[in-house]
């Protein structure tokens, strides 16, 4: 499975762009789309799950046109976007039984035992009586995705999935999708939570402003960080003078002041040493760098 995106624009009435001349290919496994909020991500996955049309450009699916194949394109979908909402009378088992006939499901045998194996796969098996919308936020989530897996897709977009999620609800949904990439399917990640990607993704794009910023692997990007990132142990005075210079990842309170993690290219006689970049690290030392060239062009 190979998504090739070629000359993709959206644009909105007044002439704004949501999505400027993208040109993007997208392989096999974890794919992670990174950007702030207002990027474009939501837009480019609203038109590859085909809600929205660009305004000119193509997406194209094992060579498919998604403009001329879209019943086609659109059976090979599973789709998970971020505001996603149950049925209030339904329960679990329901729930995901009537997605599995929207999906095309027609067999009842066959699809009562899919569902039973969503269920137990996405860890809600016993949860399966329950009311879909009394569900924890982290079991919503969970079901969100049985209900984009149900038909066995060959493409999974999922969009902002981890957020509002607790830390151990976030590791575990990252870990069934790093179970399901495994197999013969794409999944696009779209995200604006770094550690989402950094722990799950081999390859990746960063949007900003609708535009095509990087694309590669998230260690290539975490490489282009290298050197400018510091630990400084600061004073109290010296971390104020800080927060207005420099962009700051982390704080810690020590004795005596703040150890802090500042992303620049050097730290005019301030006393700290280099570190090794991660890629929260690197979005932000790649984003200034990015966005002050295109402020300036």
């Amino acid at each position: 499975m190979r998504i090739k995106i070629e000359n993709l624009n959206k644009i909105y009435k007044g002439g704004s762009y949501a999505l400027n001349n993208l040109n993007l290919e997208i392989p096999n496994g974890m794919f992670g789309l990174l950007g702030p909020n207002g990027a474009g991500k939501s837009t480019l996955m609203r038109i590859l799950v085909t809600l929205m049309k660009p305004s000119s450009g193509r997406v194209l699916v094992n060579g498919m046109d998604l403009a001329k194949h879209r019943r086609e394109i659109r059976s090979m979908l599973g789709y998970l976007p971020q505001d996603f909402s149950f049925f209030s009378k339904l329960k679990t088992y329901e729930f995901l039984d009537y997605a599995a006939r929207l999906a095309g499901m027609k067999n009842s045998a066959k699809r009562r035992t899919a569902v039973e194996q969503m269920l137990e796969e996405v860890g809600l098996f016993e949860a399966r009586d329950r009311n879909a919308n009394k569900l924890s936020g982290g079991m919503k989530r969970r079901l969100g995705i049985a209900q984009a897996l149900i038909n066995d897709p060959k493409i999974i977009i999922v969009d902002e999935p981890t957020t509002g999620l607790d830390p151990e609800e976030r590791i575990r949904f990252r870990n069934l999708l790093s179970t399901i990439s495994t197999r013969d399917v794409i999944i696009i990640l779209s995200t604006h939570i770094v550690g989402d990607i950094s722990s799950t993704c081999d390859n990746m794009a960063l949007l900003n402003k609708g535009k095509l910023a990087f694309a590669g692997s998230p260690g290539e990007l975490v490489k282009e960080a290298e050197g400018n990132v510091w630990l400084i142990k600061a004073t109290e005075k010296e971390y104020l003078e800080i927060n207005e210079k420099y962009p700051v990842i982390s704080t810690i309170p020590v004795d005596g002041g703040w150890e802090v993690q500042v992303v620049a290219g050097d730290i005019n006689g301030y006393y700290g040493e280099q570190i090794r970049p991660n890629l929260e690290h690197a979005y932000v030392h790649f984003m200034e760098n990015r966005l002050n060239q295109w402020s300036n062009v």
